[in-house]
């Protein structure tokens, strides 16, 4: 006796994405970088190791890319690539274009999902009040091995666990090294 599947069942017998033909989009997001010029946007966005920006696209399963001036972080290599082919962007402001693949029937959805995210981090806060840098730079400590407790009970939405991206969960990027 053999196994048939249905066109709707996937390769591992399971139930298959049914939602029609897949559908590339793209939205871009201005960055306020002109009127907060103090305010590190990128570096908001890329958290520790590039884990924030790591997190959006694993929440959302869209890509997501920082262009225009300002996204290189070096300036002086930056303003060598400007004109270089593929480096165009570097003569736009600053800004995040978000990239989903998916049926039809959901591609908004998730376009949607990443683009309130990011919202929210581009939103300038006062340092004194910003939870998420607090997070960014708990995590980042704990990363580099170097954070210290300072009461003895931490609250359970601050636990000293290991980045989500240093398991099997999520590949970082080729650093060279």
């Amino acid at each position: 006796m053999g196994i048939h599947n249905s066109p709707s069942m996937g390769w591992n017998g399971g139930p298959g994405v049914v939602g029609g033909p897949v559908v590339k989009k793209l939205v871009r997001m201005d960055v306020p970088a002109e009127k907060y010029p103090n305010f590190n946007f990128v570096g908001r966005l890329l958290g520790p190791r590039g884990n924030s920006l790591k997190r959006v696209e694993a929440t959302t399963q869209c890509r997501v890319y920082i262009r225009g001036r300002g996204s290189v972080k070096d300036t002086v290599k930056e303003n060598k690539l400007r004109d270089k082919p593929g480096y165009e962007h570097l003569n736009e402001p600053l800004h995040v274009l978000i990239e989903a693949e998916f049926p039809a029937d959901i591609v908004d959805a998730r376009l949607n999902q990443a683009v309130v995210i990011l919202e929210d981090l581009l939103k300038p806060v006062d340092e004194s009040m910003d939870y998420f840098k607090k997070q960014q730079l708990r995590e980042l400590a704990i990363l580099n091995g170097t954070l210290r407790e300072e009461s003895p009970s931490p609250s359970p939405h601050l636990s000293p666990s290991v980045s989500p991206f240093n398991s099997t969960g999520m590949k970082r990027a080729k650093t060279g090294r």
